[in-house]
């Protein structure tokens, strides 16, 4: 349970530092943070239950989800939340590793490690591209849950039941 709890700490901690690296404005650190860490979260739970590939993949969607919602409520492109989310999935070692045994000779664990990888690749694209077949409207709507009435109609056009009367707006 406590690696479980330092892993999360360790992605969330990443997402950031990564953030820090790829120029992503100070304000969005937190939040950047988040997506990581609840992306890695995801992941182990998943990873428990059915494996690499199935764990990858939902945390991929979770990752993409959070990521557009974020972009809506913050007013920026969804992938300054999106790449440092997706940084705790990628599976660099594994290409790493695949690269030394293919150097050392040994192409049956190069063949091993390499699969994995490339599962885990496959998984990340395949929830990133889910989740951006979903129209930016869905994503307008839940990423104003919340906001006074006035403020979501004003900022995003979206028209509520009351709007010529509270707001002033015609429908």
């Amino acid at each position: 349970m406590m690696s479980f709890v330092v892993q999360v700490i360790g992605a969330t901690i990443g997402s950031i530092a990564f953030s820090l690296l790829y120029g992503v404005p100070k304000q969005y650190y937190p939040w950047c943070g988040i997506t990581g860490g609840v992306g890695w979260f995801v992941y182990l739970l998943v990873k428990m239950i059915g494996g690499n590939f199935f764990g990858a993949l939902a945390s991929a969607v979770v990752i993409v989800l959070l990521s557009r919602i974020f972009a809506v409520r913050k007013h920026c492109p969804v992938t300054i939340f999106l790449i440092a989310g997706i940084f705790p999935l990628v599976p660099g070692a594994g290409i790493c590793m695949t690269s030394y045994h293919v150097v050392v000779n040994d192409l049956r664990e190069a063949l091993t490690t390499g699969m994995s990888a490339m599962k885990v690749a496959i998984a990340i694209v395949l929830g990133i591209v889910l989740v951006f077949g979903l129209p930016q409207s869905f994503f307008r709507r839940v990423g104003t849950i919340g906001m006074k009435k006035e403020r979501r109609c004003k900022e995003f056009g979206i028209s509520c039941d009351s709007c010529e009367k509270e707001c002033g707006q015609k429908k």
